[in-house]
């Protein structure tokens, strides 16, 4: 009997001691991996990155800028703000190099939901855009810019290469912003509303003046 009980004694002495050699299992990383974050890109290009959003406003003249100027600009909409015109936006994208981006179905701040709610903000704002534009949205911009980890993670699982936010917000909101001091790699935040033409005027004459050409993006955001 005293045997047993030695051998049981080094039994267990050598389970404890493999125990303490194995190493310690890591958590599972989040799938899908967060999409990251970018406010401006890194870039020896001399280049700028328009950005638009929300889509209510339908203004010609400032599709006639956009298209004239052949202009890239990443439109950030919301299904519902082009379901009452949506001919606007497909000239846009169909006639010129702009693309249709995801700014979320309902416009609400993302961090007050939890994760399947901000999917299915996100997703179905994707489903809606492909349903009526054709195209797949690459990029999300959280309204009002709030996002948390589980934004990046429901942004990457609806399809997005990153969370996107903006350098220079140059939207009239009542008085015209000062033209701003752009350098490459810089994203200007616009919105639809009935400034838009003049917005865009004025970014676009800032850009001229620093020798910048608008850019497309998502094509500076790797996959």
């Amino acid at each position: 009997m005293p045997r047993s009980r030695a051998l049981i004694a080094v039994f267990v002495s050598l389970l404890a001691a493999v125990g303490l050699s194995t190493p310690a299992q890591a958590a599972p990383a989040p799938w899908p991996p967060p999409a990251p974050v970018v406010d401006r890109v890194e870039t020896r290009d001399p280049v700028f990155f328009v950005t638009i959003d929300d889509g209510w406003y339908h203004d010609p003249a400032a599709a006639r800028i956009l298209l004239d100027r052949r202009i890239p600009a990443s439109l950030f909409l919301l299904p519902d703000a082009t379901s009452y015109d949506t001919g606007y936006f497909r000239n846009l994208v169909d006639n010129g190099p702009s693309r249709i981006e995801n700014h979320s179905l309902t416009h609400p701040d993302l961090t007050g939901l939890d994760e399947a709610g901000q999917r299915a903000e996100l997703c179905g704002a994707r489903s809606r855009h492909l349903v009526t534009f054709g195209q797949e949205p690459r990029l999300t911009r959280p309204p009002y810019g709030a996002f948390d980890e589980r934004t990046r993670t429901a942004a990457r699982a609806c399809g997005s290469k990153a969370v996107v936010t903006w350098t220079h917000d140059q939207t009239t909101w009542g008085t015209p912003p000062a033209p701003p001091a752009l350098k490459a790699g810089d994203i200007v935040l616009l919105h639809f509303t009935p400034s838009l033409a003049a917005d865009l005027a004025r970014v676009m004459a800032a850009a001229d003046s620093a020798g910048l050409k608008a850019a497309r993006l998502r094509d500076y955001i790797p996959d």
